[in-house]
């Protein structure tokens, strides 16, 4: 390779075999997938539109209406875009939906927020896990924790009646520059270098 000419891809067949080059390379030709990362995840949203699953609204609705209500209410752009994303884990895993949502943010939001999405599924529970036998108080193990009113305040207020067909929720398109500003760069991550404090 001549000098100043850049490896496109990494050359080892085994990672025990790599070097600082191929992982250069690697991380050159990586920067568009995460850059696209905004993309594929309101692609996922869209795919939420007509699944009512038995609801008044589709689960897009209803993700839109759970934002509107927080965008309403003058609450920061990341939570905004932590309650349009709350249920993007009904997708893959309808089973363990609130995990996966707060996965796939956890690196770009605080970890209140994270955790208000974590635990929602359960915090939700309280309206209505007793029709199906369940124990609605099952957020109770979690009393005493430092975001259990904020968790329990995003369902009471902005989650648990957003399922509305008549209210007037603000289009996808309104989120989406939110949504790239949070997913900007990541907080925190198992790639992402320690700086120290200023």
């Amino acid at each position: 390779m001549a000098d100043g000419e850049m490896q496109a891809k990494a050359r080892f067949t085994a990672m025990t075999e790599g070097t600082q080059e191929d992982w250069m390379a690697i991380v050159r030709a990586s920067a568009p997938f995460s850059r696209e990362l905004p993309d594929r995840l309101i692609a996922h949203l869209k795919m939420l539109q007509g699944d009512c699953g038995g609801y008044a609204v589709d689960r897009l609705e209803h993700s839109l209406q759970t934002a509107t209500r927080a965008f309403k209410e003058g609450r920061d752009e990341e939570y905004v875009v932590c309650a349009l994303m709350h249920d993007i884990g009904d997708i893959l895993g309808p089973a363990n939906h609130a995990e996966i949502g707060a996965v796939i943010m956890k690196p770009y939001v605080s970890e209140q927020n994270w955790w208000m999405l974590d635990k929602h599924g359960i915090f939700q529970g309280y309206y209505f896990f007793h029709h199906l036998g369940l124990d609605r108080d099952m957020r109770e193990q979690f009393r005493g924790h430092p975001w259990f009113e904020y968790t329990a305040q995003f369902c009471h207020l902005y989650d648990q009646n957003s399922f509305d067909p008549d209210y007037v929720s603000m289009p996808l398109s309104a989120f989406e520059p939110m949504l790239r500003r949070v997913l900007e760069r990541p907080k925190r991550s198992i790639y992402k270098r320690e700086t120290a404090e200023a």
